[in-house]
């Protein structure tokens, strides 16, 4: 029974790889997304639905209905690929999706702020990160995917909201003496390349959006900084952390941290004008980045979790966001477009071995921190749809849909 089953998983794969275009697949990710999203709460022991917090009594402690609803920097990092698809699809309905989780979060985030008790981790409470802004995880993501949806609906509130985290970011958050991001956690002013993701995207966005270049010099700081402590010369791709005490590096080369950096160097790429004569410097370390990507894809066109560790799990997430990353670099004309076969590569990989018959993707690493031991990434969990890889997934399709239509 356990060789049919095994057979017919095999069967469905081939089907959604083979079977449908990749628009029709693209569309079918994205709109299980919207279909499983639920924008509510729920009782945490008696799974009541309650529409709004005005609703919930004092004494009931909720939950988010939906793992798609709450406040972290995966939320936005969906948010941003479904404006993405909706631009790429002219299909209102992507948009959409971004623009009523916001409105939900700022209709609702003042009950809870009220209630909220301070020793109790802010993560705990329902859009706790809205309110506190603990960690770059709580507003980055978050705040570059609001103001994409500020450029369509203008409310005052958003502005006010980017405006506080961007003075947050600029003013508050620890840096190191060169002014590279860091984190109080696990040691102080400890280096994780995920934080590029969860600063560049913001200050590119915050830059066009008010105009002042100070937040867009802080992109490129952030960048070339990150590239001078995190790089590995040798294996030619990065590190995840760097320990400032130490002064070394850490012991991963992790999947997705390296997927975070490239995404970055895009964002960044996006909103740096052509006659500015930083673009080239960055656009020579993302082809340095994507040509070492290369050297770690499998047979089967996807990426490790650990990257160069190939008895480690092939990874979804970083996969997707390595796809989206070279895609664009091709589309955009900053990589030759022989390097598009990396990408195709890597999202038939994708479709034929991580999609499932729901079009959910397989295979996703949880949410990881920083340990100085292999094993903690060797054994990292995974899960189907899990909210660090739906984005990345989309937009990959989404820049595929663009690498088709390039002339051969």
């Amino acid at each position: 029974m356990r060789l049919l089953s095994s057979i017919l998983s095999l069967f469905v794969c081939v089907t959604i790889a083979y079977g449908q275009s990749n628009e029709e697949v693209v569309r079918k990710i994205a709109d299980r997304v919207i279909k499983e999203s639920v924008l509510g709460f729920e009782a945490t022991d008696n799974k009541k639905f309650y529409q709004k917090a005005s609703d919930i009594p004092g004494n009931v402690n909720v939950k988010y209905v939906s793992p798609y609803t709450g406040w972290h920097y995966t939320h936005g990092v969906l948010n941003l690929s479904m404006i993405n698809l909706a631009n790429q699809l002219n299909d209102p309905r992507y948009f959409d999706f971004a623009a009523r989780h916001i409105e939900f979060g700022f209709d609702n985030y003042k009950v809870f702020e009220k209630r909220f008790k301070h020793d109790v981790k802010h993560y705990a409470y329902p859009y706790g990160e809205l309110f506190t802004m603990d960690e770059l995880d709580d507003f980055g993501a978050m705040s570059a995917s609001i103001i994409e949806v500020y450029a369509k609906n203008p409310k005052p509130e958003y502005k006010a909201y980017v405006e506080k985290a961007a003075n947050h970011l600029i003013n508050e958050r620890p840096r190191m003496k060169d002014g590279t991001f860091v984190r109080a956690f696990p040691r102080e002013m400890t280096l994780w390349a995920d934080d590029l993701y969860m600063s560049v995207p913001f200050l590119v966005n915050m830059s066009a959006m008010s105009g002042d270049k100070k937040y867009i010099n802080d992109a490129v700081l952030q960048v070339k900084n990150f590239h001078k402590y995190l790089w590995d010369d040798n294996r030619q791709i990065y590190w995840h952390t760097y320990y400032t005490d130490l002064q070394r590096n850490g012991i991963a080369h992790w999947g997705r941290c390296n997927g975070w950096i490239l995404l970055s160097k895009i964002r960044l790429l996006d909103k740096l004008r052509d006659n500015d004569s930083r673009k080239k410097e960055i656009q020579n370390l993302l082809e340095k980045q994507i040509l070492g990507l290369a050297l770690y894809q499998g047979a089967d066109g996807l990426w490790h979790q650990i990257l160069d560790k190939e008895n480690s799990y092939a990874e979804s997430s970083c996969t997707a966001m390595f796809v989206y990353g070279i895609a664009h670099a091709v589309n955009q004309g900053w990589l030759d477009k022989r390097y598009g076969t990396i990408a195709k590569a890597g999202w038939e990989g994708l479709k034929k071995f991580k999609l499932n018959e729901l079009y959910q993707l397989k295979d996703i690493c949880v949410g990881t921190g920083i340990q100085d031991n292999l094993p903690f990434y060797y054994n990292r969990p995974v899960g189907v749809n899990e909210k660090h890889g739906t984005g990345p997934l989309i937009d990959a399709g989404a820049e595929i849909l663009k690498l088709e239509k390039l002339p051969k």
